[in-house]
């Protein structure tokens, strides 16, 4: 009996489960970024959605149409800002495009876009990975035909690290550009300290490039794009401070953001560089700023102290976590494809947490519940 069990796995399924596997890593090469489209394979499917790279764009878009009529509404009244070293002024909330269905269909996005800019939002974050920069593209162009000037928007994007390089890191920026249809973008990213899958080609390992070598020569090329005007800012992703050390050394453009996993269950390693960042004039964009991933929000919701806080306040937990962290002086990026949510997220300039709340809520890293949250990894290579 065993017998024939190992035989049929031996010539089986094993066969099968190499042919499959073949077949993704042969579909996945054919981009030119496979981490891309796995993740917009990955996202819809855990949402139980058929992803619009295999399936083609959903039928039903998860954002509600925006009416034709719908005009801007005015920003949000205390709205705080971070000043780069170009002198421009980051809103301190944001809409994150990433790591949710709704984030990898074309017309989804683009509505949710659109709704964000019509509710006073001004922030976009988005990436080259996340594979939907042409959607918001059209919502840039239309929010600007409804009268609301490219000038005041801030947009956000990464490169990522299969395209770091001097050369590659500038072509991909005007890749970015043209794929967003913009003349200039407000803030571009090193999305990680190095590439995940050395593997793939890239420049870097083309010319045998070290981790640090490969991140200054891309520092020196995304220097060039600030440079000639195609960039107002740039910074990273995930970065520690001896990462944040070397670029410093090559004395080129200042790192303006620092954007990493940051909220009161972050690993102390990620509480150091958000200290670090904010000593060294780095401004911090907290991703997962409501839980430890997109599928742990709803465990934070229910945590007693934040709920009593927002008791206090009358204000939903998620709108307490955001608060917490702008006072803390983060940057924040909540992603929803909801105009209910996205409203109220630009709805926390209204109301102020004492220090007492901000103490109580810090406290919960040291809560049993804090090693529930997933944790991103910190790599100093």
């Amino acid at each position: 009996m065993l017998g024939a069990i190992l035989k049929f796995f031996g010539f089986r399924v094993v066969p099968t489960l190499v042919l499959l596997v073949a077949i993704l890593v042969g579909w996945l090469a054919t981009s030119d970024y496979p981490e891309g489209v796995l993740f917009a394979t990955a996202m819809p499917l855990f949402a139980g959605k058929c992803p619009p790279v295999i399936c083609g764009a959903y039928s039903e878009p998860l954002t509600p149409a925006v009416p034709d009529d719908k005009q801007p509404d005015p920003r949000p009244e205390g709205e705080v800002f971070k000043t780069l070293p170009s002198g421009a002024k980051m809103p301190q909330v944001g809409l994150g495009m990433c790591c949710r269905a709704g984030a990898y269909d074309h017309e989804t996005v683009r509505r949710n876009v659109l709704w964000y800019f019509l509710l006073g939002g001004r922030h976009i974050d988005t990436a080259q990975l996340y594979l939907n920069h042409a959607a918001i593209g059209e919502a840039i162009k239309e929010a600007i035909r409804r009268g609301i000037p490219r000038s005041d928007m801030f947009i956000t994007t990464k490169i990522w690290p299969r395209q770091f390089g001097y050369n590659a890191s500038q072509k991909d920026v005007e890749v970015m550009l043209g794929d967003l249809d913009l003349e200039y973008v407000d803030l571009v990213l090193m999305h990680a300290p190095k590439m995940m899958h050395p593997y793939f080609t890239s420049e870097c390992n083309s010319l045998g490039l070290s981790y640090s070598e490969c991140r200054a020569a891309t520092w020196k090329g995304l220097s060039e794009t600030v440079k000639a005007g195609l960039v107002r800012d740039i910074g990273v992703s995930n970065f520690l401070p001896n990462h944040l050390e070397e670029i410093a050394s090559l004395n080129l453009v200042p790192v303006a953001v620092n954007q990493f996993q940051w909220n009161p269950w972050s690993a102390e390693v990620w509480q150091n560089v958000f200290t670090y960042s904010q000593e060294h004039n780095i401004a911090v964009t907290a991703w997962g700023s409501l839980a430890g991933t997109a599928f742990q929000h709803t465990k934070a919701f229910t945590q007693e102290t934040l709920t009593k806080i927002g008791e206090v306040h009358s204000r939903p937990v998620a709108q307490i976590l955001l608060r917490y962290a702008i006072q803390k002086g983060a940057i924040v990026i909540p992603g929803t494809g909801n105009p209910k949510h996205m409203k109220q997220n630009l709805e926390i300039f209204s109301f102020t947490l004492s220090e007492d709340e901000i103490n109580k809520i810090e406290a919960l890293k040291d809560d049993p519940a804090a090693k529930e949250f997933m944790a991103s990894p910190a790599d100093p290579l």
